[in-house]
């Protein structure tokens, strides 16, 4: 016959293991909405993401799309070199946002538009976000900054 001791410190260990398992559950399902992948345009077209999915998209503002003032929302469109993504953002850019420069904007893709929740330009003359020049360097479209 078992000691009563080793069979409550039997289900204490096991009654850890399972709080461990639902406190990693938890943690992995509130983590869920927390982590935006980013994606080149030409990734986003060769495999669209779900419509609810939210991840992040940036390359270079393609000259002659950048549409102001016609309504809350401002559309243009984002390229790497090898790609082009139509966007729509509904508020007030970022001062330094202007076409043929760099920018990563959060949102979802829905109907063949990334419609961006919120949109981050270069924060000095010479800075471009990491992912936007390691998929202009891919594609070949991507100039050093001369200094």
């Amino acid at each position: 016959m078992k000691s009563l001791k080793k069979t409550r410190r039997i289900q204490i260990i096991i009654l850890a293991f399972v709080a461990l398992a639902i406190s990693t559950g938890l943690i992995g399902y509130a983590l869920k909405d927390g982590i935006n992948y980013y994606r080149s345009p030409t990734e986003v077209l060769a495999e669209p993401p779900r419509s609810d999915e939210v991840f992040r998209m940036g390359g270079l503002v393609s000259d002659g799309t950048l549409v102001r003032g016609q309504s809350e929302t401002v559309t243009f469109s984002v390229t790497d070199g090898a790609a082009v993504v139509p966007v729509s953002y509904t508020g007030v850019l970022p001062d330094l946002f202007a076409e043929n420069q760099g920018m990563i904007g959060t949102g979802t893709y829905v109907d063949g538009t990334f419609q961006a929740t919120e949109i981050l330009a270069k924060h000095d003359e010479d800075y471009m976000p990491k992912e936007v020049i390691d998929s202009l360097k891919e594609t070949g479209v991507y100039v050093e900054p001369t200094s």
